[in-house]
């Protein structure tokens, strides 16, 4: 049980273990931007190594995106490392470009070749782990602007201190605790500019909404937010056993035949006789195996079709996605590639 005067350092090598689910020997590449959050992270996992025999490296991401700042950010990483004696690897991304060649926003960008640095150093490295710096606050952001794009309860739940190879260490820890703790510990950190632009809606989030419903609202927005995604993501387990049943029981899944086009059948008899709930999760994770967008409108789509819809119709779900209702089943396929196309899978 955690205590307010329990020692940031217990706290933190606690989260690792326990929650992080991190054994000993582990080889763990580390996120750093040079912010507040990143730079307590590397020094706590550095506190960590010899205790628990950690194999680190840090990486930096310059996203080409404040030429100004990063020079600072890349030697207050760099510095740090080679104090700490921590592997630093860099990497330089056009976050720009890419954001422009797919049409997305520089956000959705800049995350997006962030991961696929930090994975490659990952796989040069052999690393099993790939930890970043989100905290309580960032928690509680997340869940808002999940609720604002109309995320499911899968959504609403949150952050996971730990999803596959990634690991968040800080997820419990409020961020004026590790600003106090390094303050203590006189650890030197960069302020990010590109945190005070209201044109990305995180921190529209962060600075507008947050306070006020703190001030107007509710005092403990945050920590209501926080206690309402564990609730959520503990369901989400149950929710996850139960839709992996509920699969099995209904999806015929494509052989795993190198060049082929993956189909998908859904039956129609099991899968009505599930409850809404799961009709929605297994729909959704059909469409994200088969490669499709899991659309809340899409989702709905195909649940009336296995309910009620005719024989010989169809659903064209985009990007060449069609949906063949048949009397006991629906399909799923790509008649003729993953591109969009107007042709029908029923003569009229």
């Amino acid at each position: 049980m955690r205590t307010k005067e329990e020692p940031l350092l217990r706290i933190f090598l606690r989260e690792l273990t326990a929650s992080c689910q991190v054994p000993q020997g582990s080889k763990i590449i580390i996120a750093v931007s040079g912010g507040s959050d990143s730079m307590a992270l590397l020094h706590l996992l550095a506190e960590a190594r010899k205790p628990f025999d950690l194999d680190l490296t840090a990486v930096w991401v310059d996203h080409g995106l404040r030429p100004e700042e990063t020079p600072a950010e890349e030697q207050t990483v760099h510095s740090a490392a080679e104090q700490l004696k921590v592997a630093c690897v860099r990497h330089r991304v056009d976050v720009a470009s890419s954001a422009g060649e797919q049409g997305i926003s520089l956000e959705h960008a800049a995350r997006d070749l962030r991961y696929a640095a930090l994975r490659t150093t990952a796989r040069e490295k052999g690393a099993e782990y790939i930890a970043v710096a989100h905290t309580a606050d960032d928690q509680a952001e997340e869940v808002l602007l999940r609720l604002l794009r109309g995320s499911g309860r899968q959504g609403v739940s949150g952050m996971r201190m730990r999803s596959r190879d990634l690991i968040r260490p800080l997820l419990n820890i409020e961020k004026k605790e590790l600003l106090a703790w390094l303050t203590e510990q006189e650890i030197p950190f960069c302020f990010d500019s590109s945190n005070d632009d209201m044109r990305f809606l995180r921190n529209r989030v962060r600075h507008q909404l947050l306070p006020f419903l703190e001030g107007h609202f509710a005092q403990g927005i945050k920590k209501s937010l926080r206690k309402t995604a564990d609730s959520l993501a503990t369901d989400e387990e149950l929710l996850a056993v139960l839709t992996a049943e509920a699969e099995e029981k209904t999806c015929v899944l494509p052989s795993e035949e190198v060049g082929e086009l993956p189909k998908i059948q859904l039956l129609r008899a099991p899968f009505r006789a599930l409850h809404p709930a799961l009709q929605r999760r297994v729909v959704e994770r059909l469409l994200w195996r088969i490669g499709g967008r899991a659309g809340y409108d899409h989702i709905l789509l195909v649940i009336k079709a296995a309910e009620s819809g005719r024989t010989n119709s169809e659903l064209h779900l985009g990007q060449g996605l069609r949906v063949g209702v048949f009397r006991d089943r629906l399909e799923f396929s790509y008649p003729v590639g993953q591109r969009a196309w107007r042709g029908r899978l029923f003569d009229s």
